[in-house]
């Protein structure tokens, strides 16, 4: 399918997370046409992020009163060739609570999905890829750096003019959930280690996101398995394993 005009469309790499999911809607109001990418990378909690994500698109589809976001595309590439034994495949050791941000780093994640993007672009004349990475990432390739490099390179080598947008790179989480407060936010998953459809309440994405909900003031109507780690006083949590 061809974008309307140049400039007009816009892919949007998602998962089922909070970040992403605000962002299609973000991006709705800016572009004519907006394509949700999902890429399928073998990941432990990808079947979940995948079941919540298609949910939270279904339940807003009534807000897509301008037609500007398209049907959900799922891509493949593979990482368990080059990742191994990683915590990300496994489910073992992964990141608990209290652990720091750059436990969570995933090697070359935003160059493997970006190069898939650039080249759903190149073949559908879109411009233009957005993710959402957020204040503070701590990770190289989620640098201003990084993404004019990369879009750069994507463009020379495609011979298709691509843009990389970051529009939340100036926000918190605590910001994203305000700004996405009218949407299902419930209906998206932070989470390494789902409990059957669940976020685990345990491992650092899911203390991240109570932390994000409480300072931002609002209800937090994620399902958690474990007991809620903030009222435990004194405590880092649940222990990853």
């Amino acid at each position: 399918m061809k974008a309307r005009r140049q400039g007009e469309a816009v892919c949007v790499l998602v998962s089922g997370g909070l970040d992403s999911a605000v962002l299609v809607h973000a991006m709705a109001q800016r572009f004519a046409l907006v394509f949700p990418l999902y890429v399928r990378a073998g990941l432990r909690w990808e079947p979940v992020e995948e079941y919540w994500l298609k949910r939270f698109l279904k339940a807003t589809a009534s807000r897509n009163g301008n037609g500007a976001i398209q049907p959900l595309t799922v891509a493949r590439l593979p990482v368990a060739d080059v990742y191994g034994r990683h915590w990300s495949l496994t489910g073992r050791g992964v990141p608990g609570a209290g652990s720091a941000d750059r436990a969570v780093y995933l090697p070359g994640r935003n160059l493997l999905l970006l190069s898939k993007a650039a080249v759903f672009c190149a073949l559908r004349d879109v411009p233009a890829v957005a993710l959402g990475p957020l204040k503070g990432n701590p990770f190289p390739d989620a640098t201003a750096d990084f993404f004019r490099g990369f879009a750069r390179l994507a463009s020379r080598a495609l011979e298709s003019p691509l843009r990389v947008l970051t529009p939340f790179a100036h926000l918190s989480k605590t910001q994203v959930i305000r700004a996405g407060r009218r949407l299902p936010l419930e209906l998206t998953l932070s989470c390494m280690r789902p409990a059957g459809r669940r976020h685990c309440g345990a491992c650092n994405k899911c203390a991240e996101r109570r932390r994000a909900f409480r300072a931002a003031g609002l209800p937090d109507r994620t399902a958690y398995a474990a007991r809620p780690w903030a009222r435990r006083p004194g405590r880092a949590g649940g222990r990853a394993g």
